[in-house]
């Protein structure tokens, strides 16, 4: 309500024509198609991957709109932050499901908030592209349902450790790999992949150690490592810890070469472990600012709005996902879910993404557009996030990435 003031009537005769404004542009409104984005922008170290997504998310939209619309009509983005809660991004899925109408669903950031809600899509028949989390069930919990509504364009736990291990049994000299990752369940499983797949290249670990996620000081464990006479190490934890695990190698002056995960892109890696620490590690990523003119060209224009920008690779996902979304709403002819759905699934006519050109991306059984395949290394390098390429990288083959 106004408050009542000298100018109350000259502010009555705003709103009234406010009011007359909104109902004029209301039924062109209506017409609009609404895309939902929930992934976190604020609350945790992954919120810079949500952010960066979001903006691609943006750029796709803008993109899309200048080529004129999808069936005719406006895509808008329907924007939440979850903040990195599943309560928070339970509430905003619901709160774009049954009030905002949308008609799919771009996002989460954390996988945690992910497994939290992919139910309520599956439900209402509203596809979901993930295009940041990584776990690897989450695009396989409906796989076995009539119709799954969930698909991801972003890395894959599993399949990044399939990348690591196969630069990893390349690059030691003496065949002596070791493990190192954070006490908690992902660290956790982490091990667990990486063992098993470094068992399908016909080798164990040296050595496996751990630390708490808020440890300072790793160099107990890197002595046993280095004693073990690992050259090559897998470091599996969150960018903060990396950080303090390359300045325990400093410490001991013990630096073998390190692989990590995409995680390692965060900013508290740069900030803590400083620029010239932070490119020793290297990690899987499906592209870089530099991998290509259209990621050049994406990177300038997210860096315009976002300028410390360190995780472009969601930027690109998340560009190509609403890329992908309005090839399948264009082919259905309908923004009805399930006719969307089943469009991904059939195959979209072949889509210019950032990453690469899509064909046929997904399929009834597979709702992972990029597999190892698609995946580089990556490290940092003067403050920037870029493709690495060495010897190895440039002589591995399909048969190298066993998993």
């Amino acid at each position: 309500m106004f408050k009542q003031s000298i100018h109350s009537r000259t502010l009555s005769l705003v709103a009234a024509a406010i009011t007359s404004a909104w109902m004029l542009v209301a039924p062109a409104q209506a017409q609009d198609i609404q895309v939902g984005f929930n992934a976190d922008q604020s609350g945790t170290a992954v919120a810079e991957l949500g952010i960066a997504a979001r903006h691609g998310f943006d750029l796709a939209i803008e993109d899309i709109n200048k080529a004129g619309g999808v069936l005719g009509r406006k895509l808008v983005g329907v924007i939440r932050d979850d903040t990195g809660a599943p309560p928070k991004s339970i509430q905003n899925m619901t709160e774009l499901l049954d009030s905002e109408k949308v008609v799919a669903v771009v996002g989460p950031a954390n996988s945690g908030n992910a497994l939290a809600w992919l139910h309520l899509p599956q439900q209402r028949k509203i596809p979901v592209i993930v295009p940041v989390a990584t776990a690897t069930d989450i695009t396989r919990r409906y796989a076995g349902e009539p119709q799954n509504f969930i698909y991801r364009i972003s890395m894959v736990d599993r399949e990044q450790v399939a990348l690591l291990l196969a630069y990893a049994v390349k690059a030691t000299k003496n065949q002596k790999i070791a493990f190192i990752a954070d006490s908690t369940g992902f660290g956790q499983q982490g091990v667990k992949d990486l063992t098993e797949v470094l068992a399908m290249h016909g080798q164990k670990p040296v050595a496996v150690e751990k630390f708490g996620p808020k440890d300072t000081d790793m160099t107990s464990q890197l002595a046993k490592i280095r004693d073990a006479g690992a050259d090559t190490v897998v470091v599996y934890g969150l960018a903060d810890a990396n950080a303090q695990l390359l300045r325990s190698m400093e410490k001991i002056n013990y630096f073998p070469i390190t692989l990590g995960t995409w995680g390692n892109m965060s900013t508290p890696l740069l900030n803590i472990a400083g620029k010239k620490l932070s490119e020793h590690i290297i990690f899987a990523t499906s592209t870089a600012e530099d991998s290509n003119p259209r990621a050049v060209a994406l990177a300038a224009r997210v860096r315009e709005r976002y300028p410390q920008m360190p995780t472009f690779v969601a930027a690109a996902q998340a560009y190509d996902s609403m890329m992908l979304l309005a090839a399948a709403i264009k082919q259905a002819g309908t923004t009805d879910g399930a006719k969307v759905a089943a469009s991904l699934d059939d195959g979209v006519p072949d889509t210019q993404g950032i990453i690469k050109l899509y064909k046929k991306p997904f399929s009834k059984a597979e709702h992972d557009a990029l597999s190892v395949s698609d995946f580089n290394l990556a490290r940092w390098k003067d403050g920037k996030v870029v493709s690495y390429a060495d010897a190895i990288t440039k002589a591995m083959t399909p048969a190298d990435l066993k998993k």
